[in-house]
């Protein structure tokens, strides 16, 4: 189910944020933030706090409530938050769709967890929110990101120039998708924040 607790291995589990995640999400992204800043936004010192992340966790919370959006983490064995994934602009009626997001702390990259809760992000994508596609963009040099999306079935369809600020100027980007089924639109959705 799309509010469930996943274990992806043995010390890590993929679980719906909580607004009790933003110590950790301040520490794992102020422990990440060298690592990340390639891939990421400038963003000001004030994010990196617990305040910060409370306030954007706020957001985040509005949108699930909303139904625009889920947003889990992957918490270690303390329960502490050490990663993040989410499905943004969430659109259902004929087109189904969701952008996908994430990223893995520093110290926890490099072990396979990004594709195993991608892969298990579609399927409750699919059977749980009953959409068509899921569309996430990678920077062009993100070859690990970009390999994540391959390994979980996501093909290129399109490159965009200047797509996205990202370490302080507007960058190409390849965007891929992936088709979770061709069937009917069929059945009432789970609502993401049930």
């Amino acid at each position: 189910m799309i509010n469930d607790i996943h274990r992806l291995d043995p010390e890590i589990r993929l679980r719906p944020v909580t607004e009790s995640d933003a110590a950790s999400l301040a520490a794992a992204l102020t422990r990440s933030r060298t690592y990340m800043s390639p891939w990421e936004p400038r963003r000001p010192d004030a994010f990196y706090t617990e305040q910060g992340q409370r306030e954007r966790l706020a957001g985040i919370l509005a949108d699930r409530e909303a139904g625009r959006a889920m947003s889990w983490v992957l918490a270690d064995e303390d329960d502490r938050a050490v990663g993040g994934f989410n499905l943004n602009a969430i659109v259902l009626g004929p087109f189904r769709s969701a952008t996908l997001g994430y990223w893995v702390d520093v110290e926890y990259a490099g072990r396979g967890l990004a594709t195993t809760a991608v892969r298990l992000i579609c399927d409750l994508a699919r059977d749980e929110l009953r959409l068509h596609r899921v569309e996430a963009g990678t920077l062009l040099h993100n070859v690990a990101s970009r390999r994540v999306l391959t390994k979980c079935g996501f093909e290129q369809f399109a490159l965009v120039p200047r797509y996205m600020h990202i370490d302080g100027d507007w960058r190409d980007h390849r965007l891929f998708q992936r088709v979770l089924h061709d069937g009917p639109v069929t059945g009432a959705p789970a609502a993401p924040g049930a």
